[in-house]
Order: structure tokens, then C-alpha cells, then sequence
């Protein structure tokens, strides 16, 4: 079974990429997609626990984008790192300006909280602040923290300074990414009906169509726009790992969905058609 949407502690995950892969081989994941928020960190050390294992590690990333004033995510199969990391250099460089931003709103707010020390390689995002937030005893959970404060357009809310939904899918193209669109259900400043075509003529390739947010009509609305624009479906848990604090009944699970794995080789084929074209094209 398929799990194309997953996060470590190379972003905003709590386990680490051995941890993740330890965890998706005992949950029964045939192949892992390691999505970090604008980073590649977490591969290298999946990749090196998942070998001999008989578990596939699919090479991803979440690339943050806004639309509408609205943060909307893509994520990217098989990219080509040198020609994607002077991009990601300058979103970890701005994730870094909008988490320190949101700690000063919330200190202005009375709501003072320090962020954890993290790698190097990795930069703060809405859920390291919730998790603050709860730590510091200002919450009792994550999800209130964002509903109170941090969800888009919320009291500490800061927005990116990024790329477009249409810079990003450019820019994941020419690195040889396939670029799908990640939760469109969660996407509320306009509905995926009428942001599709824009990101189809933009080379949009495909969407995230099961996902812990969407509701069964909605995977079947998405399926149907699938089959209506020629794009690849593509699923995952969105894993953060498990949540400190949290009640067990409210903790995510691997593998929730049951993805077929038949849905990877169509990925795996336009990323390799992809990557054809760029070369043509040198």
C-alpha cells in the first residue's frame, strides 16, 4: 500500500526519516513518499534504512505557493535536487522570517512561547508553533492552537512571501518534478472547480485525491476531475508522526487509507517522460 504524503523532522514532523521508514515497514506501507515542507533533508537517511528492506522510498516534497492570499501546497515526485535547492534555499530562508513574525504577533498577543532548537537543514512552520503554544501551557492541543491563532488569516497568521500556485508548478517541472496539488478540499479561498483549469494550463499534473480532510463525496469529485483533465491521482495520510499531548483517539495513523499501489507507476512514467522532455530540450 501507498503512503505519497508523509513528514519528519526535517520539516514539521516529530519522527525522524529512520523512525518514519521503521514505522511505515511495521504499519504494512509498501512505498513511502518522504513530502518535507521545502526541503529534500529527510531522503538521504530513509533511503539508507529502507534499503534491503523491501520498502520503495519515493523521493518527494511539499512546495509551499499562496493563491489568492491563501497558502496552497504542491507536491513534487521524483525532482532533480541541484536544479530545485536554490528555490528551497530562499522558502526556508522566508519560513524562517514568517515563523519569527508570528512569535513576535503572538507575544504582542500575551501568548509568549520559545521554539524548539531544530536541524540545520529545517525550518519552522505552523505546527513547530502550535506545538509551542500547547508546550508553554497557552493551548491544550494542536488543533486548537490552529484554530485559535494560526489557521490562514488567523489573529498570529503571516503569510508567505513566496512563489505562486503557478511559479511553483513551473518551477517543479523544471526540476523534473511531477507536480500534484496537495488537499485541494483544504484550499479555502476558492473551490478546486474553478482553481483547476488555471493550474491545468499552468502544467498542474495531478491531485492529491485521498487525504485525512476529504470526505467520501469529495474523493469521488476529485476522481471525476481526474478523469475530466487527464491527471494522475495520487493519495497519503499526510503523517506528522504522533502528536505529544495529544489524546490517542485524535493521533494520526500510517496507512489509513489502504492506497492501491497501482497508483505509483503512472507517477513514476510522467516523471520519466518529464525528465525526457527537459533533456529534448537542452
Amino acid at each position: 500500500m501507498l503512503e505519497l504524503h508523509c513528514h519528519t523532522t526535517c520539516s514539521d514532523g516529530t519522527l525522524t526519516p529512520k523512525a518514519l521508514v521503521e514505522a511505515a515497514i511495521d504499519a504494512g506501507v509498501s512505498a513511502l513518499a518522504i513530502t518535507d515542507h521545502d526541503t529534500l533533508a529527510g531522503w538521504k537517511e530513509a533511503q539508507e534504512t529502507a534499503a534491503g528492506t523491501g520498502l520503495e522510498i519515493v523521493p518527494g516534497l511539499e512546495l509551499s505557493t499562496t493563491e489568492k492570499g491563501r497558502s496552497l501546497h504542491i507536491l513534487g515526485f521524483y525532482p532533480n535536487p541541484p536544479k530545485l535547492q536554490p528555490t528551497l534555499d530562499r522558502l526556508q530562508a522566508d519560513r524562517h522570517r514568517r515563523a519569527a513574525a508570528m512569535v513576535e504577533k503572538l507575544k504582542a498577543m500575551g501568548y509568549p512561547i520559545s521554539l524548539p532548537k531544530l536541524p540545520s537543514n529545517s525550518a519552522p512552520g505552523r505546527p513547530h508553533i502550535a506545538r509551542a503554544l500547547v508546550a508553554a501551557g497557552h493551548c491544550i492541543s494542536v488543533e486548537k492552537a490552529f484554530k485559535k491563532w494560526l489557521k490562514d488569516g488567523g489573529l498570529a497568521y503571516v503569510s508567505y512571501d513566496g512563489l505562486s500556485a503557478k511559479e511553483g508548478i513551473a518551477v517543479l517541472r523544471e526540476a523534473g518534478a511531477v507536480p500534484i496539488w496537495a488537499h485541494p478540499f483544504l484550499f479555502k479561498a476558492a473551490p478546486p472547480a474553478e482553481l483547476l483549469p488555471k493550474l491545468v494550463e499552468a502544467g498542474l499534473m495531478g491531485l492529491e485525491v485521498y487525504h485525512p480532510s476529504h470526505s467520501p463525496k469529495q474523493i469521488q469529485t476529485l476522481l471525476g476531475y481526474c478523469e475530466t483533465y487527464n491527471l494522475l491521482a495520487s493519495g497519503g495520510s499526510d503523517y506528522h508522526g504522533p502528536y505529544p499531548n495529544e489524546s490517542p483517539a485524535s493521533q494520526p495513523q500510517l496507512n489509513r487509507f489502504n492506497i492501491p499501489a497501482s497508483l505509483l507507476p503512472p507517477i513514476k512514467s510522467a516523471a520519466k517522460q518529464l525528465k525526457v522532455k527537459l533533456e529534448t530540450q537542452q
